[in-house]
């Protein structure tokens, strides 16, 4: 009992040793750690306590001082939680510069928010959420919490540096488990600092201190290569009285899996339909077609997150029956319908807008979409089952050319989705401007649209006419412009493209200097920026969106004027993408065909400077102008 006693005095001596000597004075924070920080992350302690497959806890606390307003984002709390995971002793506190509380927050000041989705009826995730408001720089806010799950698909992750200005002044993370618990783990730039069996525990620790911030760099890779970060995932768990392996993605798929079985069944009203609609098709091709035709037509999205719900499908005969169901349910409503038809398909869990799954490490929170693949005979097809717009097979940009994982009876299976090519992705315009005697224009545009691209024309297609109309106004940006008739049709609905027509007039095409007339050939497509320089560039950049534009313009010159200069042809090669201008003079016309085709790929840092060089030598070439004169001086220009 005594020395029961002393131990808890030594305790109670040391924490009152720590709260002393602690101090949040921004005049404390060291040089090195204000260079290009907007915040400065002073304490951040995370501590996961695993209790068993379904039990765990999580301590957190974090201070961090605010600089400038550019820092002012990182100033809110946001706990996210359902029902699996309830949040308790949230602690928050604002500091000014010298460290001296201002105010401390009481429970009624912080939110407690729903996270339904506008798209969402079914959704029991909520957040504790309290925005930090000061307008005095620099401040410091404060906050703790204590976290209990019942049930875990994830570990927490550290990355102590989790965006641009942000530097470190200390991070830990600890992770407390039964020494015979499995998990798996990323890391990069960090090593396990301790690790130790304390009271029967294992005890891993992760710290990092005194880390300089990252100034912000444009088309930036990332700062994973740089800054220390490490992911957890367990290999064996159990959530919402379910239970699964995910050691490898096989056994995540199987788990997948075993939540779909059953739930594709269909009424026996359902299926006579489903056999009416597919009974004259001549192929299984034609059958998919006629079954993707009539889910986008009969069902749309919503969003359903309630426990295992946002993992298990709702059943195809309740989508048939209400018409609606989230990514899950009309992905699995299709398969259903396909079974019908005597057609095999498998749901693909995927990473929609995100890096493709990791082959080498499987884990739940990769993924954050289900769409379904259908192999044929000839051909594997990818439905997107939540657009009732996409033609059959396409998945759209942000599930295109990216691992994913196909839920098969025999596990899961890593597959990859077709990939949509620069030459996929297209613009093909040409223009026609008749030019008349007072400078004035009359312009008519044909645009096609195709895949990547053809997404953006689609959205416009859906528009109201008058928010259209203010949109295609604001994006031409000619100048002196009088927007007349315009339409967008996609005359192939099996086929990603969409052609755009417009007709316009201006009266600013034309320039006037002394006695010549100057003409900037490029009307729609142009480069307007370079971007800047960084000579110590310290992350890789990446050029995310493959793409060929392709542009003609046709000038009718009106009676009585020349051309007394038209450019040199522009020929650009690179590692980025290639550029091509060619200017020709006919007759009394003008051509001006101007071709850019995009690569998508991560360059190294040292290679920015090389980019940047390549803009400016495409955006000098779009500003390129023709010299016209007229043959008598008494034309009334």
């Amino acid at each position: 009992m005594r020395n029961q006693l002393w131990s808890l005095i030594a305790v109670m001596v040391c924490a009152i040793g720590i709260a002393g000597a602690q101090s949040y004075d921004v005049s404390s924070i060291p040089e090195m750690l204000r260079k290009d920080a907007a915040v400065v992350v002073r304490q951040e302690n995370q501590v996961f306590e695993v209790e068993g497959l379904k039990k765990g806890r999580l301590v957190y606390k974090l201070v961090l001082t605010v600089l400038n307003k550019a820092g002012d984002r990182h100033a809110e709390m946001a706990v996210v939680y359902d029902r699996f995971s309830p949040v308790s002793d949230i602690k928050a506190t604002l500091y000014d510069a010298a460290g001296s509380p201002v105010r401390k927050y009481k429970k009624a000041d912080i939110e407690d928010q729903s996270l339904v989705a506008d798209y969402s009826i079914y959704e029991d995730t909520r957040v504790k959420y309290l925005r930090f408001l000061s307008t005095n720089y620099p401040y410091t806010i404060e906050y703790s919490y204590v976290q209990e799950f019942d049930g875990f698909l994830t570990l927490p992750s550290w990355r102590p540096i989790s965006s641009f200005e942000m530097a470190v002044e200390a991070s830990t993370f600890t992770l407390r488990c039964d020494p015979s618990y499995a998990f798996k783990q990323l890391q990069a730039n960090v090593a396990v600092s301790d690790s130790a069996i304390v009271n029967g525990k294992k005890v891993l620790t992760w710290s990092s201190t005194q880390l300089p911030a990252f100034a912000h760099e444009p088309l930036s890779a990332g700062l994973d290569n740089l800054v220390p970060w490490v992911t957890l995932s367990p290999t064996a768990f159990e959530y919402d009285k379910s239970t699964g392996r995910m050691g490898n993605w096989n056994e995540l798929g199987a788990w997948a899996y075993s939540l779909s079985e059953g739930t594709d069944v269909l009424s026996p009203a359902d299926k006579a339909r489903i056999q009416a609609l597919i009974k004259d098709a001549p192929t299984d091709r034609d059958k998919i077609m006629r079954l993707y035709d009539y889910l986008q037509e009969n069902t749309r999205y919503v969003s359903v997150q309630l426990g295992i719900g946002g993992f298990r499908p709702i059943a195809a005969e309740k989508v048939a029956q209400v018409g609606y169901g989230d990514c899950k349910g009309l992905s699995n409503y299709m398969k259903g319908m396909l079974q019908q038809a005597g057609i095999e398909s498998h749901l693909v869990m995927i990473a929609s807008g995100r890096p493709g799954l990791n082959p080498r490490y499987a884990s739940v929170g990769q993924a954050n979409h289900m769409i379904l693949c259908v192999p044929t005979a000839n051909d594997t097809l990818f439905l997107e089952c939540t657009s009732p717009h996409y033609p059959m097979g396409y998945v759209g940009s942000s599930n295109a050319g990216r691992p994913v994982l196909l839920v098969t009876a025999g596990g899961g299976e890593l597959a990859a989705t077709p990939e949509y090519t620069a030459e996929d992705n297209f613009q093909r315009r040409h223009i026609q401007v008749r030019l008349d005697e007072q400078t004035g224009a009359t312009v008519h545009i044909t645009t096609a649209y195709g895949h990547a691209q053809f997404e953006g024309a689609l959205g416009m297609m859906l528009t109201e006419p008058v928010e259209q109309r203010k949109r295609m106004v604001e994006g031409l940006g000619i100048p002196g412009m009088s927007l007349g008739e315009y339409r967008y049709v996609q005359a192939d609905k099996q086929k990603p493209v969409i052609t755009e027509e417009i007709n316009l007039t201006s009266n600013q095409l034309i320039s006037k200097g002394g006695d010549r007339l100057f003409l900037t050939l490029n009307l729609l497509n142009r480069r307007e920026h370079i971007p800047t320089t960084l000579p110590n560039r310290k992350t890789d950049f990446k050029l995310e969106f493959q793409y060929t534009d392709e542009d003609e313009v046709v000038y009718e010159l009106p009676s009585g004027y020349q051309v007394a200069h038209l450019p040199a042809a522009v020929a650009i090669t690179t590692d980025f993408g290639t550029y091509s201008a060619t200017f020709t003079y006919t007759g009394n016309t003008i051509t001006y065909h101007r071709k850019q085709q995009m690569n998508s790929r991560r360059f190294a840092a040292g290679r920015y400077g090389d980019y940047v060089e390549f803009c400016k030598q495409v955006y000098q070439a779009d500003k390129q102008k023709a010299v016209l004169t007229t043959s008598s001086g008494d034309k009334d220009i």
